[in-house]
């Protein structure tokens, strides 16, 4: 098989990588509007060749599309309307309900598989790639329906390969879950550090004062803008419902401290403490 790969970032040269080292496909194009990436993903060796789109759309037998969400809507139509009958096209975007929108009714919507594998790091460019990014995380495939079942088969060989664990949703359903559970995490993450940001304006402080809790927390912090403002860009419904519940909460939390309620901002903290059980994958008592 050969694989051509449009992004040569994080997602796409890490699962270059990976599937390179699990001998999924023989040959791997890389296309990428930076050519300084390509470039890189060459001296790295995770692709075999750098090429223009035309060429890395003739020569694949799957195309996977990995860049940001904005404009992966634009290339997958581009791709549906020069595919061949037997090619296979993926995405690998957190946000699924508007590419999915955008290619119903093309005529060659069964060669398109809307997949996301939950996976990534606060790193961007081809030299942040690193083999088994993918291993042991869950991967959605979208809309299953809509698609071809061989095409399905490929796209799960491909993320069985990659010891990913497969689930299936509907594409709007998708959007709504993955801004709680992770688009909001990056607002968090991006508001708090610029919230220490504007509060101590003595860099030194940061740096000789804070924790491994605010490093953790605000780890996200240093995901790429260019990636991440397209991506909450398009799930601003659901992502506008988590953040109406999420200040909400910050203003009740807030009140308790101001008020001195110490009881009620350990019954909340305390109440928490029940997503250590939730990620552990613990059943409740009942």
């Amino acid at each position: 098989m050969k694989i051509g790969i449009i992004g040569l970032g994080l997602i796409g040269g890490s699962l270059a990588i990976s599937l390179r080292n699990r001998k999924f496909a023989d040959y791997f194009y890389g296309f990428d509007i930076n050519a300084d990436h390509g470039k890189q993903a060459l001296e790295i060796g995770f692709i075999n060749e750098f090429v223009d789109l035309d060429t890395l759309i003739e020569k694949s037998d799957l195309i996977v599309i990995a860049i940001p969400v904005d404009k992966a809507r634009k290339v997958v139509l581009s791709l549906l309307d020069k595919v061949k009958p037997n090619q296979i096209i993926s995405d690998m975007g957190s946000t699924k309900s508007g590419i999915c929108a955008e290619v119903k009714d093309h005529k060659n919507r069964k060669q398109y598989v809307a997949s996301h594998p939950i996976a990534g790091t606060e790193n961007s460019g081809p030299t942040a790639a690193i083999d088994n990014l993918f291993d042991t995380k869950i991967t959605i495939i979208c809309d299953k329906e809509l698609s071809d079942p061989k095409a399905i088969e490929v796209i799960e060989k491909l993320y069985q390969t990659l010891n990913m664990r497969i689930i299936y949703m509907e594409a709007e359903e998708h959007d709504r879950h993955i801004a709680y559970v992770s688009h909001l995490s990056h607002i968090t993450s991006f508001i708090l550090g610029k919230t220490v940001l504007d509060l101590e304006k003595d860099e030194k402080n940061i740096f000789n004062m804070a924790g491994s809790g605010f490093e953790s927390t605000v780890r996200l912090a240093k995901s790429s803008p260019a990636m991440w403002a397209p991506i909450l860009e398009q799930n601003k419904k659901h992502l506008s419902v988590a953040l109406d519940a999420y200040i909400n909460n910050l203003q009740q939390f807030k009140k308790h401290i101001e008020e001195g309620n110490t009881y009620e901002t350990y019954k909340l903290m305390s109440e928490v403490n029940e997503i250590r059980r939730v990620l552990n994958g613990i059943k409740p008592i009942k």
